[in-house]
């Protein structure tokens, strides 16, 4: 699923992450897929992704791979942590232990999130995560409208301007 996602904020095939598996002491590669239902989302736009201590095990490797893919911006608290996959394994009849059985290693950066979570690029609360990729979102609006936009971009223009000022009155980032 997370390369099916990630499929859709990328126009080439892009290796995401690789999972070593102890069995059989191999490396699997995890890449964006060719082809996707749809319209892609594409890279010219910006992806800004919240995240909160709850965040775990797959949806951090979403966010750990666009962060080190410098694909998106993350917006939240540090992540859980969990990046090794597990296994179920009997100890006795009535005990039994998960166990690691593989380990995430990025492409880029070699390493993973296990223990550690993925750091935001902006760190704030996750009740301000929303509001402050709102925020981002609007100010890239306004940024990227020109100077003198014209007819509905206009009326866009002065929505965003709105809404930013509102959004800034709660606070600003």
């Amino acid at each position: 699923m997370i390369a099916l996602i990630t499929s859709y904020l990328f126009d080439q095939m892009t290796n995401l992450n690789n999972m070593y598996w102890r069995d059989g002491d191999r490396t699997q590669q995890f890449w964006t897929l060719p082809y996707v239902p749809g319209q892609r989302y594409g890279t010219g736009k910006p992806v800004y992704l919240l995240t909160s201590s709850h965040t775990f095990s797959g949806a951090e490797e979403f966010a750990y791979n666009l962060k080190n893919l410098k694909r998106a911006t993350i917006i939240g608290e540090i992540t859980g942590g969990g990046a090794h996959p597990v296994g179920g394994f009997a100890v006795t009849p009535h005990v039994g232990a998960h166990i690691p059985v593989g380990r995430a290693i990025n492409p880029i950066s070699g390493t993973n999130w296990e223990g550690s979570g993925v750091d935001p690029d902006i760190v704030v609360p996750q009740a301000d995560a929303l509001r402050t990729a709102q925020m981002l979102a609007l100010r890239y609006v306004l940024e990227h409208a020109g100077e003198h936009p014209v007819g509905p971009l206009a009326d866009l223009v002065e929505e965003a301007r709105e809404e930013l000022a509102a959004l800034e009155s709660e606070g600003s980032i």
